[in-house]
């Protein structure tokens, strides 16, 4: 396996109290596909996404327990030189916001040339010359041209597919993108989507999509993982998580999809919020929101269920909800 995380606990310290944003969070990836992380905004998504690459805020955040695997490294255990060494080369992140990932003060050229001269040690006019390689290979038109241009003069599209460049240039065996077409429209976060999903198979990398719009995951992923209050509570192979949910949640989060043969009709939202991760609901944190809750569900937290050998589902009332 390329990626395997075992039992993450990640906590923050704030004047409110301890927020475990990450709780025993378990899954795995291999060479070649792609898993979908979903959830709710404060599920944990990104905080497990910057635990894994090491680049999580200490303090006020904390890795508090479990083991990343990486290549059957435990990334945990390196030091901070080693751990440098593993991101670009080894993984890579694709972040959110272009805009305010990329430095407006340098040329995109520079910033993707930066990648070549730093871990190749290449000149700066070859550097350059790789970079504009990049900008072709992930369709930006007349890159010799824009290589020379700032990440202002770059639509939004356009400055993903730079972060994506960025992302292969070292030719990673993982690569995480959060939230990678968050802000742009539909036809171009389908173009974003079916360029990551080329470049994975290109390369034969991993992917991990973190994602909260179960519509752009339904053809790129292979697996998927639903995260809620710091907790994988489903995983399965995407096909039987859109055919038939095992947990509640992933239900709401599926009935909550505008569909076209539903059209005029109300849409579907989850009632509540999520909880505050400085005081989480004791048992199942879901129940304060779920339809199925029972008197078990405010009491005992729901162990993973082997619904089958290639799913799980954290739910007292898996079977139910499988049915249902």
């Amino acid at each position: 396996m390329l990626l395997d995380v075992r039992d993450l606990h990640v906590e923050f310290r704030t004047r409110d109290g301890v927020a475990r944003a990450v709780n025993g969070v378990s899954f795995g990836v291999d060479a070649g596909e792609t898993l979908a992380v979903l959830g709710e905004s404060g599920s944990g998504k990104s905080v497990t996404a910057q635990a894994v690459m090491g680049i999580l805020d200490t303090p006020p955040g904390r890795v508090t327990g479990g083991e990343v695997l990486f290549q059957g490294r435990d990334l945990l255990k390196l030091k901070e030189e080693e751990r440098r060494r593993v991101r670009g080369a080894g993984m890579a992140m694709v972040f959110q916001d272009a805009l305010s990932s990329l430095n407006p003060v340098l040329t995109v050229g520079d910033q993707l040339g930066e990648m070549f001269t730093v871990h190749r040690g290449m000149s700066r006019k070859d550097a350059r010359a790789k970079a504009v390689e990049l900008m072709d290979q992930v369709r930006i038109p007349a890159a010799r041209e824009r290589v020379r241009q700032y990440p202002h003069q770059f639509s939004g599209g356009m400055r993903q597919r730079v972060m994506i460049a960025m992302a292969i240039a070292l030719e990673p065996a993982l690569i995480i993108a959060d939230e990678p077409t968050t802000a742009l429209d539909v036809t171009v976060q389908a173009q974003v989507m079916d360029l990551l999903a080329e470049l994975r198979r290109e390369y034969r990398m991993g992917l991990v999509l973190i994602t909260h719009d179960l519509g752009v995951v339904a053809d790129v992923a292979d697996r998927i993982a639903v995260m809620y209050a710091g907790r994988v509570v489903e995983s399965a192979p995407v096909d039987d998580i859109y055919k038939a949910p095992a947990h509640p949640y992933t239900r709401g989060l599926l009935d909550s999809v505008p569909r076209l043969d539903l059209k005029g009709r109300e849409l579907h939202a989850i009632r509540g919020l999520p909880p505050s991760l400085t005081d989480v609901p004791r048992g199942c944190a879901f129940h304060p929101r779920c339809p199925m809750a029972r008197d078990v569900c405010r009491t005992d937290v729901p162990a993973p269920h082997e619904v089958s050998a290639t799913r799980a589902a954290a739910c007292h009332f898996w079977k139910e909800c499988l049915n249902g």
